[in-house]
């Protein structure tokens, strides 16, 4: 199956600034591809690229087929980005919010479309209310409802989850599973390893304008060395008299599985930072 985001060897400078230095990954079709990096790792710039928001240096880049510089406008109309704050408009009910942007993309029923994608996010109760009345949790999922008005391939997020308490993070996480196991392809930032490690099909970690290091998360951990095993037993008492006597008198165990590092020791590993003292919240902004 050809890839929905083939990227090969993507160049951006700035000035003498190399932000991006031959950047190559690809992105199934229905996957959720997270990219982390540290504060400045070119991951906004990587994002304005794909979206035909800025152009590259060098490389190739292509969504849905398209290339991103000779046919911006085809891929264009395959995507949608929504950035790391909600950009409603508070003035405007939920219902309006959606109807304006089904207006804009020109969808033969705008009205039809918006219902469904309030019914699909919870907002029914909430649709005729002004959206400067919304919670944060609220605001956000009709922003990413706004953004699938016309149900685009790819659904770039920018920062999902920034400023949500942790009940609406959850919330969202199962929203954007559910948004890819639809056939949605999801280009994710983030700023919480945890959320890459949760929802991520693939990740790339992208360090001084180049991928270091990319896979699934367990093939990620497994680059590190292993510290051991879990072993699980039964029962408590089991467990207990194995701690001494497993080996001589041959206790059965339940299971058996790799005591692998975290996504943040990958992270932290990979671009030769110290844990100590470092946050898993990477970037509090923008690259």
């Amino acid at each position: 199956m050809n890839p929905v985001i083939s990227v090969s060897n993507l160049q951006k400078s700035f000035g003498k600034v190399n932000v991006l230095q031959g950047v190559t990954f690809d992105v199934p079709k229905g996957s959720i591809f997270a990219l982390l990096g540290s504060n400045g790792a070119g991951k906004t710039t990587a994002v304005r690229i794909l979206s035909t928001l800025s152009l590259p240096n060098g490389g190739t880049a292509s969504l849905c087929g398209y290339d991103v510089v000779k046919n911006p406008q085809e891929v264009r109309s395959c995507i949608s980005l929504t950035g790391q704050f909600a950009a409603v408009d508070e003035v405007l009910t939920g219902r309006e919010n959606l109807e304006l942007i089904g207006q804009l993309k020109r969808m033969p029923n705008p009205k039809t479309s918006a219902q469904e994608w309030l019914a699909t996010f919870d907002l029914e109760e909430a649709a005729d209310r002004q959206a400067k009345t919304y919670s944060g949790g609220m605001r956000r999922r009709l922003d990413i409802a706004m953004s699938l008005m016309g149900k685009p391939e790819v659904l770039f997020l920018d920062e999902p989850t920034t400023g949500l308490d942790p009940q609406n993070r959850l919330a969202m996480w199962e929203l954007v599973k559910g948004l890819a196991n639809s056939g949605t392809t999801i280009f994710l930032t983030t700023q919480y390893l945890e959320e890459a490690e949760q929802l991520a099909d693939n990740i790339a970690i992208l360090h001084q304008g180049i991928i270091i290091a990319q896979g699934t998360p367990s093939e990620l951990k497994e680059k590190m060395p292993q510290g051991g095993a879990n072993l699980n037993f039964g029962n408590e008492k089991e467990a207990q008299r194995a701690m001494n006597l497993l080996r001589e008198h041959g206790f059965a165990v339940d299971g058996l599985s790799p005591n692998l590092p975290s996504l943040e020791d990958v992270f932290l590993t990979m671009i030769g930072e110290k844990k100590d003292g470092i946050s898993t919240e990477m970037e509090q902004n923008n690259d």
